[in-house]
């Protein structure tokens, strides 16, 4: 932990797999006891940083003795024997944050890699680092909304037509405007549902609303600042260009946007069920 806090080692979070993205329960990647340890198989998709991480989280279905599969996660050290790499991705953009396929062949991991000590509890261990990664996520897209609405606007404060800056046409106006009160609207949800994590609550749909929200809204910022730009903002040598490719992602890793809705509306229809006020 001291070595992941201190940014000495990277981490990576290896869960999605070629026929398991948003239904992780359907991982193929399995884990056997073998001796004092595990052997794990399998294959991971699109895991970021994997070309230079130095710790996985690697999540495998184990079968004990008499017992349904359960996933369970391992933590797997680069450079373990049976793990290697895929070449990375060509992708559209985060050109920076590079990701590639995790393969196991009969890779052998100690005892004392199984997280939390036991088998089963992988699934759930998944899901909170998830919602975690979900509020960060929507952290990020707040400040990419503010990064593109300052960049657009010093843009169209420069950008002179008709005899004067485009900051001063109303219609631009109101796409400058639209991108800050939506990234208001975001940075709130955000530093809410913070709020409710950091006094330990859970903050499963919270972080959901706040996902899908936000990474929403950094599209549709990252959209007018383009239009801002005119044709500048289709060339790759403005800033705009390359984060309207980024944030394009945001809407897809860390579970789709659709799944969002879904865990959404069920937390919604249980809290009713149970007789809660949606305000509290």
């Amino acid at each position: 932990m001291p070595r992941l806090a201190s940014g000495e080692i990277i981490a990576a979070f290896a869960l999605t797999e070629p026929d398991s993205g948003s239904d992780a329960r359907s991982i193929k990647t399995r884990a056997e006891r073998t001796g004092q340890g595990w052997v794990l198989n399998g294959q991971k998709r699109f895991i970021s940083n994997a070309s230079f991480a130095g710790l996985f989280t690697v999540f495998a279905q184990v079968r004990e003795a008499s017992e349904k599969p359960s996933i369970s996660g391992f933590l797997v050290e680069a450079g373990t024997k049976g793990m290697s790499f895929g070449s990375p991705e060509r992708k559209m953009g985060q050109h920076g944050a590079p990701i590639s396929d995790v393969i196991f062949e009969d890779c052998y991991v100690t005892d004392d890699a199984l997280l939390g000590g036991k088998p089963g509890i992988g699934l759930d261990a998944a899901m909170k680092g998830l919602d975690r990664g979900r509020l960060f996520i929507a952290a990020c897209c707040v400040g990419l909304a503010y990064r593109l609405i300052e960049n657009a606007t010093d843009y169209a404060n420069g950008r002179v037509q008709f005899g004067v800056p485009i900051a001063r046409h109303q219609l631009i106006q109101a796409l400058l405007a639209d991108s800050l009160t939506e990234a208001y609207a975001a940075r709130g949800m955000v530093e809410n549902a913070a709020r409710k994590a950091g006094r330990g609550e859970p903050i499963s749909c919270e972080a959901s609303m706040c996902k899908l929200f936000a990474t929403e809204m950094v599209g549709r910022v990252a959209d007018r600042a383009v239009q801002v730009h005119g044709g500048n903002g289709y060339i790759a040598d403005y800033m705009v260009e390359q984060l309207y490719r980024d944030v394009r992602v945001l809407r897809i890793y860390e579970g789709t946007n659709q799944i969002q809705q879904v865990i959404i509306a069920k937390s919604l229809v249980a809290r009713r069920l149970n007789g809660e006020l949606l305000s509290s």
